[in-house]
């Protein structure tokens, strides 16, 4: 949060672009921006985004009035017989040294933010995410051990229950509210991806590989992600539906999920949602 300490954002929160609201778990409707963080690592990504903002701003600006400049001060009006200068090497120093500059500041938060998004804190919860052809099987290790597979809903279920279309799944991912949760990817066929916008997570689910990542939810509600690996031909009907509930609901939330995927086996052949 190297931005927030310097009070960057409050202009964006000022002026009501950045609205805490659940309705905006999902893309809304000629969206510019992000969606809202519901996480420390996304929270950290809408800094270093508005940090680059700024610099690619003033680069651009930079840029326009030394060209404007050049049109009016070097016209062939202005100068009918042309300069013959070649070099100058204080300009050849300062357009040197000062991209170096500008790379290095940006490198430092940067490298910062990577650090901060891989270095995984004790988890509270594990939680593998097997990416399937084309749906995702989800496997609670740390609380009771099992398993159940998460389905994206048609159009008219998705109506029905009152999901957005195309992200809305009929078995959904559960966690507590303000605990690190770690989530194992893997893919079971072919290279699938699993992203949440609001987290700030995005990891690719890969075949014989194990890859990690992790989000603490700041506050309940209902969170929506897609696989973000072109995958295959329903590679846009495998959404990700996570609900950040608090400890007690998680809590008899996973006595109902034990009953109920441990009458199944764990799983079900999975059939794309009609």
């Amino acid at each position: 949060m190297f931005l927030r300490k310097f009070g960057l954002g409050a202009g964006l929160l000022a002026m009501g672009l950045a609205p805490w609201s659940l309705a905006l778990a999902v893309p809304q409707p000629w969206q510019t921006g992000f969606q809202p963080a519901a996480s420390p690592v996304m929270e950290n990504i809408e800094d270093f985004h508005r940090f680059l903002l700024y610099i690619t701003v003033a680069i651009c600006v930079l840029v326009l009035a030394l060209l404007a400049w050049i049109v009016i001060r070097y016209n062939q009006r202005r100068n009918p017989v042309p300069g013959m200068v070649t070099h100058n090497t204080v300009l050849e120093v300062i357009w040197t040294i000062v991209p170096v500059i500008i790379l290095v500041v940006i490198a430092i938060p940067s490298f910062k933010l990577l650090y901060f998004e891989a270095d995984i804190p004790p988890p509270d919860l594990t939680i593998k995410a097997i990416g399937k052809q084309w749906f995702w099987t989800y496997q609670y290790s740390t609380n009771g051990n099992f398993q159940f597979d998460s389905l994206g809903l048609s159009d008219a279920n998705a109506s029905k229950k009152g999901e957005p279309r195309l992200l809305g799944v009929d078995n959904v991912v559960v966690v507590p509210v303000n605990k690190v949760v770690r989530i194992v990817t893997t893919g079971a066929d072919v290279i699938h991806s699993w992203a949440v916008p609001a987290f700030g997570v995005k990891m690719d689910a890969i075949p014989g590989h194990l890859n990690e990542t992790w989000f603490k939810a700041e506050r309940e509600g209902t969170y929506y992600g897609q696989c973000s690996e072109l995958c295959g031909a329903r590679h846009a009907f495998m959404p990700i539906e996570v609900k950040v509930v608090s400890q007690d609901a998680f809590n008899a939330w996973i006595q109902t999920a034990k009953k109920k995927f441990a009458a199944n086996g764990g799983s079900r052949v999975a059939e794309l949602a009609k």
